[in-house]
């Protein structure tokens, strides 16, 4: 492999972690990055368990669990009891999460929307269909021993 392209690609993603620090740190809304990745997953797959929400984001239950409470503290979201198992609960979206995380997407949306404002259509797809590639990737190579 071409070492002049690894050391394009280290560089460039060192800048790109730098943009997207940079970005989650401004006050879009009430919300901060791990909230809003959780109440997307909520919203994308429906009622989620602490246990499910930990292994798609590779994160300890216990991490997502103080997470989920404080989404819970906030009105965000609540506890739906599991009927088999009276310890076990699923995590659903409320009115007030789903506003606060549109409110928080429309802002990232609008960011990302002006960086991105002079590239094409066909610029934007294949760049979020390499970026899903990578972390893919990435994903495999820094959890494959948890799969």
């Amino acid at each position: 492999m071409d070492e002049k392209a690894f050391e394009s690609i280290d560089f460039e993603l060192a800048v790109l972690v730098r943009r997207i620090t940079s970005i989650s740190s401004k006050k879009i809304s009430n919300l901060d990055r791990s909230a809003y990745l959780i109440l997307h997953q909520i919203t994308s797959d429906g009622p989620l368990g602490v246990k499910a929400l930990a292994e798609a984001f590779r994160l300890d239950i216990s991490t997502i669990s103080r997470q989920a409470s404080a989404l819970e503290h906030k009105g965000y979201v609540y506890r739906i009891p599991d009927p088999m198992d009276g310890r076990a609960y699923s995590l659903q979206i409320t009115e007030l999460g789903k506003k606060e995380f549109k409110s928080y997407q429309h802002g990232r949306f609008s960011i990302i929307e002006e960086v991105l404002k002079d590239w094409t259509d066909e610029e934007l797809e294949l760049f979020g269909k390499f970026l899903k590639k990578y972390n893919h990737s990435a994903d495999h190579y820094f959890f494959k021993s948890l799969e």
